[in-house]
């Protein structure tokens, strides 16, 4: 925000909902935003069911496993049961069939039987209300199933599937009742996509309470924090080259959490620029982990760029926690990032600029204490103004109530 205020959402008290939640895979270690948004549902009083188009055994945060027992599969509905509940409805069965055409990611006949298996489950379950995460084929499936349902939807869209390969999605756009964009520049890119299309903007939220600076004297580490998979979009490589242009004696130590494709790449990078003792690559944590150690850090670096296929991050997750625990930022001028880092918590600079990431890297491992913690504490306001999964859940509890049924 230009003056650095805080954001702050006040929407209307909504009706208890029954809600059905279209997922891809789930639950999935990388997604916690999908998981803490379900709880945050459940925690304002409704009732969510979550659905999986495909079975997923990978990982987890330990805190998601319980999701695996209760979470519906889609392949596990009965294909003539849900057949023939579609073809008992043929005005519904024309309302869908609109969309199936217009659509051309998927074809006709596998998208119909995926609906009608939504729109089956949405029945068994009492849903009012069904609702995507990501653009891409949950999107579809819950727009089709919805439809033969006769039930309003909605999708939110995230980063790789609105930005790096997006499918059909004006179309979506333009059939959803409701599209949920993570922060401005993403309602704005939808809009232009689809002008008559209804886009609001709900950020995720975390939970400040897990996500904190502890009480008393907090023991500094001497080292800078970045969380993200190593992938393109994350700007490993830029902050690299960051460090590279700074003097050893000014050269920050930044811990790297998470894993990804270009682990090897980097460590190579890490080892020509002569920053291998500044960079360490810790591997995949929890976020347990995060919460317990994250506040000891001097700060959070979040150098995320721009890929070539268009894809990136639209509002990073991690970044939020690290607002929560009370940690001066240095990051990108990207998408939703502009709207978490003001300039009384952290410093912008340019998706991949190497130079300016250098200056801002020296200024937050240099920073005086006092100063430190004052940034730190501005950060948290920000986010208890407008990052909360509460404040969440209550934006799309009212969002979803006011979409009207077909």
């Amino acid at each position: 925000m230009p003056d650095g205020s805080p954001l702050t959402f006040m929407p209307a008290p909504t009706r208890t909902l029954d809600i059905l939640y279209v997922l891809a895979a789930f639950p999935v270690l990388s997604e916690t935003f999908v998981s803490n948004e379900i709880r945050a549902m459940r925690a304002a009083g409704h009732r969510v069911t979550p659905l999986a188009l495909a079975s997923f055994a990978g990982r987890c945060q330990p805190e998601d496993e319980a999701f695996r027992a209760e979470t519906l599969a889609l392949g596990g509905i009965g294909a003539a049961q849900a057949l023939g509940f579609a073809l008992a409805r043929p005005r519904r069965l024309a309302h869908a069939t609109a969309f199936l055409r217009q659509q051309q990611g998927i074809s006709a006949a596998s998208l119909l039987l995926a609906g009608a298996r939504v729109a089956l489950a949405a029945r068994q379950a009492g849903a009012g209300h069904v609702h995507a995460h990501f653009a891409h084929v949950a999107a579809a499936t819950a727009i089709v199933g919805a439809r033969l349902a006769g039930l309003p939807v909605s999708f939110i869209g995230h980063g790789y599937d609105v930005y790096g390969s997006p499918s059909d999605l004006a179309a979506k756009l333009a059939a959803a009742d409701l599209a949920i964009a993570t922060c401005e520049d993403m309602a704005a890119d939808f809009r232009a996509l689809a002008p008559t299309a209804r886009v609001q903007v709900v950020r995720c939220g975390v939970d400040p309470d897990r996500f904190r600076r502890p009480a008393g004297m907090v023991r500094r580490n001497g080292r800078l924090l970045a969380i993200g998979r190593l992938a393109e979009q994350k700007g490993y490589g830029v902050l690299l080259q960051a460090l590279a242009l700074l003097p050893p004696e000014r050269r920050p130590v930044v811990d790297a959490v998470g894993e990804g494709p270009l682990l090897e790449a980097l460590g190579d990078q890490a080892r020509q620029l002569g920053v291998s003792d500044h960079m360490r690559f810790l591997g995949a944590r929890d976020s347990g982990w995060i919460a317990e150690h994250g506040p000891r850090y001097l700060g959070f670096v979040a150098p995320y760029v721009v890929c070539a296929n268009g894809d990136r991050d639209t509002g990073p997750m991690v970044l939020k926690e690290a607002m929560g625990m009370e940690l001066p930022m240095v990051g990108s001028a990207l998408m939703g990032m502009k709207e978490m880092i003001t300039p009384e918590s952290g410093r912008l600079v340019p998706p991949g600029d190497a130079a300016a990431l250098a200056a801002a890297l020296a200024w937050l491992a240099t920073l005086e204490e006092p100063e430190r913690r004052l940034r730190g504490q501005y950060g948290r306001r920000h986010l208890l103004g407008g990052f909360t999964l509460a404040g969440q859940a209550r934006q799309l509890g009212a969002a979803f109530a006011s979409c009207a049924a077909h």
